[in-house]
């Protein structure tokens, strides 16, 4: 058996579980609500406060949907009740982040500010210290709507190998290049 797929999904307390005759998981908790549609083939249901996926064969796609299914649950209890955080830094000369309600605008050393409309589900901070690099914090009980939209704003200004300018994740390491000087000798 899969050592993901088997393992079982404690739920927290304050966190209510259902799930439909169609394979429509829904969890509710105090940071919000998700919902997740889990294959047909795949097997979900609540005993004695876990969560047990389980799967109908050893089957290649069986097996790969097993601990797919038990990962996307998980990743949902553990959204409504902690949540998830992810930071991104403005690595540049002027690169400078604003929010305006639920507009990010960013200043990426184009010709233009960038207004980027945010999901009401994300909430985003930014702080920006004189001498320090911009940070931009978001968090949402939603990881997979949390890293879409942080992956939309790192690819307005990817980091660039030979200065490091551009978005990238707080601690992130970006590989450097030498450049041309390197190559004369």
């Amino acid at each position: 058996m899969s050592r993901i797929g088997k393992a079982p999904i404690k739920i927290e307390s304050g966190v209510d579980v259902k799930i439909s005759d169609k394979n429509v998981v829904t969890v509710k908790g105090p940071k919000g609500e998700l919902t997740e549609t889990v294959d047909p083939a795949i097997g979900v249901e609540v005993k004695e406060g876990e969560i047990i996926v389980t799967r109908p064969s050893e089957a290649k796609p069986h097996k790969a949907k097993h601990g797919l299914y038990r990962a996307l649950i998980n990743n949902m209890v553990e959204g409504v009740t902690k949540g998830y955080e992810k930071k991104l830094e403005l690595v540049g000369v002027g690169y400078r982040a604003a929010m305006k309600g639920n507009v990010l605008e960013l200043a990426l050393g184009f010709s233009h500010a960038i207004a980027m409309y945010l999901p009401s589900e994300v909430k985003v901070e930014v702080t920006a210290e004189k001498g320090k690099n911009p940070i931009i914090a978001l968090s949402s009980h939603d990881k997979q709507l949390l890293g879409q939209v942080c992956a939309k704003i790192r690819s307005l200004r990817a980091p660039e190998p030979y200065k490091g300018k551009g978005v990238k994740f707080v601690g992130e390491e970006i590989r450097r290049k030498a450049g041309k000087s390197a190559a004369k000798k």
